[in-house]
């Protein structure tokens, strides 16, 4: 099972590190637009994007994705070292997330998602994350500062 996740995390840290192209989604393209859901673990469709509601702007929507990073992050931090299970919760929240936003955004919750599941790899072991995993949060958090800090929010590490 360990080797599994650390084979995730090193494939998805490699698809964070090289270059890519975004290609639509198929079913997000056909689906009608969603409604926002209450609650701080939930965001619109519209996060980040440039096809917000009438209602909603994509200031709003990037202001609920940079406070569900930062408590996302404030959660993994919380999780005990050897608490492999609360850090592969973490990784599949910060994938719904990332799943959610849109543009650089997805780079905070992907990140994030490879730190945890990094982390409870490493956790049966006692030993933290790769430092690769930890440098790429912090490239996240630096390249989304300037958008988050825009939209009235600030990232934390």
């Amino acid at each position: 099972m360990k080797k599994l996740f650390a084979t995730a995390a090193a494939v998805t840290l490699a698809a964070l590190t090289a270059c890519s192209v975004s290609v639509p989604d198929q079913e997000a393209a056909s689906a009608p637009p969603s409604q926002p859901e209450p609650g701080p673990t939930r965001t619109s469709g519209a996060v980040g994007g440039s096809a917000g509601t009438p209602s909603s702007s994509p200031a709003s929507g990037t202001k609920v994705a940079c406070e569900l990073f930062n408590s996302l992050f404030e959660r993994y931090a919380a999780v005990p070292s050897g608490d492999s299970e609360g850090y592969e919760d973490i990784y599949l929240q910060a994938e719904e997330a990332k799943g959610r936003v849109s543009g650089d955004l997805r780079g905070l919750f992907a990140s994030l998602s490879v730190l945890a599941i990094d982390h409870s790899g490493a956790a049966g072991s006692g030993s933290g994350p790769a430092q690769e995993s930890e440098d790429a949060v912090r490239d996240a958090v630096f390249a989304n500062a300037g958008t988050c800090t825009d939209a009235g929010v600030t990232l934390r590490l």
